[in-house]
């Protein structure tokens, strides 16, 4: 199905999901007194959302821009290894949470393109989902175009969802991404919970994001650009520098490469590997659901 908006009201919820759902809600008078970051500022949790919703709300017209200037560029190179390391095959179902703008899903798209057959009778299927609907409106334009919404070898829809209480049933997905995402979520352990009930047992869970450099010598030199340039940059090339002080902030309170490694098995997935890009600016993390 082409260039559907999925409202997160009209969908089912599996039982699993649902009991969930309600586990969560009844902590939410707990939530409204407890705190976490919001880059480095201390904030109530039930107000993390709605602070980073704005951030990206903000910036979803010059979000490919932010990407260029948080990584000097180099985050296409990052994203197409993402892609390589993923593997797609024809007849896949991805997931791609946090995706907004499509940059991860139109390369997976163009993966399995280059290795479409006439002879393959199995459409693949890719959904673009986020917490955004900004952020959807910029893809699923770029996806026009670019010529991607109707393709005979996939079917691209679009979907508003909250990456912690996902509205897919149990075991949907052959594999699921989020890049540059998971370190704006208010819990990361719900998000990796859900990924793996929503993924099918075979099922991949891959995460690209801003980590933490292990020479210390370079993360001095990169923590120097990150906070004296980037903001700046924001101002001057977007007119707005706070979204760019957040995102500088939000990578340096991410747990490092091990911490998230950790966080992963705890959800259940297995065969958890990460590989580092760009001596640790950026990771690759990989796990499997059997």
């Amino acid at each position: 199905m082409t260039g559907l908006l999925i409202p997160i009201s009209f969908l089912k919820f599996s039982k699993a999901s649902v009991s969930r759902l309600f586990f969560y809600r009844s902590k939410s008078t707990i939530d409204q007194q407890e705190e976490t970051h919001f880059g480095f500022t201390n904030v109530k949790i039930n107000e993390k959302s709605k602070k980073v919703y704005k951030v990206f709300a903000d910036v979803a017209n010059s979000y490919d821009l932010m990407n260029d200037v948080m990584s000097a560029g180099i985050h296409r190179m990052w994203k197409d290894i993402f892609i390589e390391k993923l593997s797609p095959t024809p007849g896949t179902n991805l997931l791609d949470m946090a995706g907004g703008t499509g940059d991860i899903s139109f390369r997976y798209i163009n993966y399995l393109k280059s290795i479409y057959q006439k002879e393959d009778k199995i459409k693949s299927k890719v959904t673009v989902a986020d917490i955004n609907e900004n952020m959807l409106l910029v893809g699923k334009q770029r996806a026009k175009d670019l010529n991607l919404e109707n393709l005979n070898f996939c079917d691209l829809s679009w979907a508003v969802a909250n990456a912690e209480y996902l509205q897919f049933h149990d075991n949907t997905f052959t594999a699921y991404t989020i890049a540059f995402g998971i370190r704006n979520v208010t819990d990361i352990e719900k998000v990796l919970f859900e990924a793996y009930r929503v993924l099918r047992p075979g099922g991949r869970f891959l995460c690209l994001e801003f980590s933490h450099l292990e020479n210390k010598t370079l993360q001095w030199l990169y923590d120097q650009y990150s906070f004296q340039i980037i903001p700046p940059m924001g101002q001057i090339l977007a007119g707005n520098w706070e979204p760019y002080q957040y995102l500088v902030e939000s990578i340096r309170k991410f747990p490092n490469q091990n911490e998230f490694k950790n966080m992963i098995e705890q959800a259940g997935f297995k065969f958890v590997t990460y590989d580092n890009l760009s001596f640790g600016i950026c990771a690759i993390h990989s796990g499997f659901k059997l």
